[in-house]
């Protein structure tokens, strides 16, 4: 998983860079966890859950996105793509829209390793810490 963590001048953000089959990884941690310490620790304590088998999966549904962590993967997607082609009214969206030659977002689902996505989250709470 290549990835690039930058902070942009203008608007003060972090920003989280990722290869494009990881891509939606970056909104997600920009979105749901931001410069949230405190998120990135409950997110690191339920891998370590995981990982010793206190847990066998952990579904947390963020206001975008949501993320499935196992013992094999973790997946992050959009919440759209989980719920179907709902819209912000829970309404269908048009059958011009969901055609199946229509891609709304190519990338709307990712997935990775426990170990790696461990070390993604340290790395992330690194660099937010080093721009206060």
């Amino acid at each position: 998983m290549e990835y690039e963590f930058v902070h942009d001048a203008i608007t003060g953000e972090a920003r989280a860079l990722f290869s494009l089959e990881h891509e939606v990884i970056g909104p997600w941690i920009e979105v749901e966890v931001g410069r949230n310490v405190t998120k990135i620790n409950d997110l690191l304590s339920a891998i370590d859950g995981i990982s010793t088998g206190k847990s066998h999966e952990l579904l947390i549904t963020g206001s975008e996105y949501s993320i499935t962590l196992s013992k094999d993967e973790v997946s992050i997607q959009t919440n759209v793509s989980m719920n179907g082609s709902l819209d912000e009214h829970g309404e269908g969206l048009s059958d011009m829209l969901t055609d199946d030659h229509i891609h709304l977002d190519e990338n709307e689902i990712a997935g990775c390793g426990l170990d790696d996505f461990n070390a993604l989250l340290l790395s992330w709470r690194e660099f937010i810490s080093g721009l206060r």
